[in-house]
């Protein structure tokens, strides 16, 4: 049952941001797992639970991450990860993340960020962006709910280049080569606490109707011809 991170968390996450070496990990890997690993795993295990029991009709599955860094990509950094993450995300082939939405939760020594993503390809989003010019009007709807709201905040990097306009409403979500739904908090008593878990899961319900939108995209017709 998650009980909540610790102060031994942050410590240890601070501690592999400036000894990302094996030697390092090795002297401290239990406490990778006491305070770490397993608390993620509890946390994720009580909100992907909660989530099916509410939406049973919801097709994700729960994916926690390992601090274990991807060996084709060490010239980038150590071999392990400073932060980690959980993701409720449709089932896939593993590699193929692209233009699937993930609700998640991030820690990392400075923080933690929890919220909705929708990384595409370039022709994901060329689907996203035919979709809005043929029905602004369900897209309005959710952006008019959103705002109204003050937890997350839009952000995704944009083209340089436009793609295109619409609507002064969807201007703001048009010319992203992605869009993510973030909620990012300093460490606090919420991180500390059971209650993280209630949080996440308030937040997940606001972000839900964003979620089967993104997830929707999938049915509309695939791009076929050249993206400019």
């Amino acid at each position: 049952m998650f009980q909540g991170f610790s102060e031994e968390t942050i410590q240890f996450l601070w501690g592999v941001t400036l000894n990302n070496e094996r030697s390092w990990f090795q002297a401290h890997k239990q406490e990778y797992l006491n305070h770490l690993y397993r608390p993620m795993q509890e946390l994720g295990r009580a909100v992907y639970d909660e989530m099916l029991a509410r939406h049973p009709e919801l097709e994700v599955n729960l994916k926690v991450t390992r601090i274990y860094r991807d060996a084709r990509r060490l010239h980038n950094g150590g071999p392990y990860k400073d932060h980690l993450w959980l993701s409720l995300e449709r089932p896939h082939d593993q590699g193929e993340w692209h233009g699937i939405p993930a609700l998640w939760f991030e820690i990392r020594a400075t923080g933690y960020e929890y919220g909705l993503g929708y990384w595409g390809t370039p022709r994901d989003m060329e689907v996203y962006r035919r979709r809005i010019q043929r029905d602004p009007a369900t897209l309005e709807k959710l952006v008019r709910a959103f705002n109204r709201q003050d937890t997350f905040r839009l952000s995704g990097e944009c083209y340089k280049k436009s793609k295109g306009s619409t609507t002064a409403l969807l201007e703001p979500w048009y010319n992203r080569k992605y869009l993510s739904f973030t909620c990012a908090r300093e460490p606090d008593e919420l991180l500390f606490s059971p209650s993280l878990v209630p949080a996440l899961l308030e937040g997940f319900e606001l972000l839900l109707p964003l979620y089967h939108y993104f997830d929707q995209l999938r049915l509309e017709p695939p791009v076929t011809d050249r993206i400019l």
